[in-house]
């Protein structure tokens, strides 16, 4: 038994097992046919030691062999052949092994990351802030008040509502959407939104806020406010003045008296404006310039009439709740797109009411309940809902809602409410069903 390394052209000799683990052999049988005529056979072996490392060969050849450097080589090539078949000896299917540590080079096109392994977070590791790279940096918390919060998730808020603050804190710059509401908050201090002009909400109401303590120009310099919520506070008068982008403006629950008429000057995309829950007497022509106004609330409020003009755009008009008694002749018609009027709650007589008030074209519903009407006023035909229940209507006229009754000419109202009237069911005319067709409620 020789190393490798010291092989020479010995005589073969026997390869003794090793009391230890059992080496792994291969054995190659070579035909030679170097300075013969007939060809002799060579038997190489090689043996492996795992716990050492090393290689081991016996030899065993006839003595014709006799040129070492050609048995030196022979001994080599057949000792690599040997070495890789020894890493497989318990794997009959070793070749597979080879191709498959191949695969190393091989480029899947459906794998992103093909010479990257993935290694999963730990649990319990922090992967830091949700912020990716080139964004701007995380804001300081440091400079939102300590009695508000600014999540860091959304870092243009801030939260100060219910927490019985008595005025208002400091506003960051960059801050756009701020929560006052549900506190004692009694003043708007002037230059108290200087530091803020990017601001776009502000939610105060469900405050103590007076009319005397408001600034005057307090909401001149934020030219990007959308909304304002004022709404549930102790406001005498409509606050003022306010930046042209404003979009919705909410002063219910308040005690305002009037409405200037310049008192919504230059806000051309106003969309909503809610002032229910007030005691307004008088708003005269202040809603003519609100061009881009959609909605408009005065319920519940000390009206007496409505106001002068309408906004074209104006499409929700709810008035219930109040003293108005008379409606211009054709009033409706300056407002196209007008869908919805609500009017009950009023003191509407028929001496009141032009014959082509609410034959408007564009209405769909019209609440007229819980007046003072005899007669049912004349609709169009494309009305769809009528309230009329609480008035004190004696009469079913079909001229009301068809002007002909034939088979083409007809009525979309669907609901009919005439309850609570002193009509009977015995007034309506034979003529009724065909009019009224596509009525699904009928209520006498």
């Amino acid at each position: 038994m020789v190393r490798l390394d010291q092989v020479q052209n010995q005589p073969g000799r026997r390869h003794q097992r090793s009391k230890s683990k059992a080496p792994a052999l291969r054995c190659l049988t070579l035909k030679s046919a170097l300075h013969s005529s007939k060809p002799k056979a060579c038997l190489l072996c090689l043996t492996a030691s795992v716990e050492s490392h090393s290689f081991w060969l016996a030899l065993f050849s006839p003595s014709s062999c006799r040129d070492k450097m050609q048995w030196t080589s022979l001994l080599l090539l057949a000792g690599l052949f040997s070495l890789s078949q020894a890493q497989y000896d318990d794997d009959p299917h070793w070749w597979f092994h080879y191709l498959r540590s191949q695969q190393s080079t091989y480029y899947d096109p459906y794998d992103p990351y093909p010479y990257e392994t993935y290694e999963p977070y730990p649990y319990g590791v922090d992967e830091g802030p949700a912020y990716t790279y080139g964004s701007p940096s995380p804001p300081d918390p440091r400079d939102c008040p300590q009695e508000c919060d600014c999540p860091p998730n959304f870092p243009t808020a801030m939260y100060c509502d219910n927490r019985n603050l008595k005025y208002l804190p400091f506003v960051p710059s960059r801050m756009k959407y701020v929560y006052f509401q549900n506190n004692q908050i009694t003043s708007i201090q002037e230059g108290v939104f200087d530091n803020a002009t990017g601001l776009l909400w502000i939610a105060l109401h469900g405050n103590q806020i007076t009319s005397d303590k408001v600034g005057k120009k307090v909401f001149s310099k934020l030219r990007h406010l959308e909304r304002l919520y004022l709404d549930h506070n102790n406001l005498t008068r409509m606050p003022g003045p306010l930046p042209r982008s404003l979009r919705e403006l909410h002063l219910d629950h308040n005690q305002i008296s009037r409405v200037p008429n310049n008192a919504l000057e230059g806000l051309e995309n106003l969309t909503a404006l809610y002032l229910h829950h007030n005691e307004i007497q008088e708003v005269g022509s202040s809603m003519r310039g609100l061009r881009s106004l959609i909605l408009l609330d005065l319920s519940y409020n000390h009206l007496r009439r409505v106001p002068d003009g309408l906004p074209s755009a104006l499409e929700q008009l709810y008035m219930e709740h109040n003293n108005v008694y008379t409606v211009p002749d054709s009033y409706f018609r300056g407002a196209p797109k007008l869908l919805y009027v609500r009017l009950s709650h009023n003191s509407l007589t028929n001496n009141g009411l032009a014959s082509n008030t609410f034959n408007s074209s564009s209405l769909l519903e019209l609440d007229l309940s819980y007046n003072q009407l005899q007669k049912i006023p004349p609709v169009n035909t494309n009305l769809e809902n009528l309230y009329l229940q609480g008035n004190r209507i004696n009469e079913f006229s079909i001229s009301s809602f068809c002007t002909v009754v034939d088979v083409v000419n007809f009525s979309k109202l669907q609901v009919l409410r005439l309850d609570g009237n002193e009509i009977k069911r015995s007034a309506m005319p034979a003529d009724a069903p065909l009019c009224l067709r596509l009525a699904s409620l009928i209520e006498i």
